[in-house]
């Protein structure tokens, strides 16, 4: 499965000077946040394939006028051929805003998706807008990533974590970085291709015993 990922910075390319051929293979497209609604309607039209999103720092108008056609993946597991993106949009809380979040706000969402993570035996790829903290993020405040991520990714040990936030222009910028976990972390500003095989995840699924263990751990 090819995917096609993107935050942050709308690919000049994809948009204005946009070609049939420069996404001929992909599958998915998955948007990281804070991008133009427009652009993503433009996407999901000329790729034509699903796209999966969820919400930046600076993505309000997505309350209120979402993008056409496109799947909100906020706080779900979506099985796409196989593949089981959790997504966790927006950023750490910097001042008053719908789309940021404590530190507490962000573990009380993970906290609601202990049943979803049941059924669903965890998941494969974490779809947030905010890095993990220590990992591409940054020390001022508003570009900090979220530490509760950390145990998300040691318990359920996802393939692939995709993110955005943190600009390539800001400096110090790291494209991938392998997490202990095994996990992949990704910075998708601007766009970044990326190959995953599906998983038969349905010989994953998580006792009882596990589950209570595993939100041990977490919380």
């Amino acid at each position: 499965m090819k995917i096609l990922a993107v935050a942050d910075e709308e690919n000049d390319a994809l948009w204005n000077y946009f070609q049939p051929k420069m996404v001929k293979d992909v599958d998915l497209v998955v948007s990281c946040g804070d991008l133009d609604r427009e652009y993503l309607d433009f996407l999901v039209t000329m790729v034509k394939k699903p796209l999966l999103y969820i919400k930046g720092n600076h993505d309000l108008s997505y309350l209120t006028n979402p993008p056409a056609g496109c799947f909100n993946i906020e706080d779900k597991i979506y099985d796409f051929n196989g593949v089981r993106f959790l997504g966790l949009g927006g950023s750490l809380r910097y001042k008053d805003g719908e789309c940021m979040f404590t530190e507490e706000e962000m573990k009380k969402r993970i906290r609601k998706l202990r049943r979803a993570l049941k059924v669903m035996g965890g998941f494969d790829v974490l779809v947030t807008h905010a890095p993990l903290r220590h990992y591409g993020d940054r020390e001022d405040l508003p570009h900090k990533g979220f530490e509760c991520f950390e145990e998300l990714l040691n318990v359920y040990k996802p393939k692939y974590m995709l993110y955005g936030h943190v600009h390539e222009r800001y400096g110090d910028f790291q494209r991938e970085i392998e997490h202990p976990s095994g996990t992949t972390l990704i910075n998708c500003c601007d766009k970044m291709d990326l190959e995953i095989e599906p998983i038969d995840y349905k010989h994953t699924y998580f006792s009882d015993r596990y589950q209570k263990k595993v939100w041990e751990q977490l919380m």
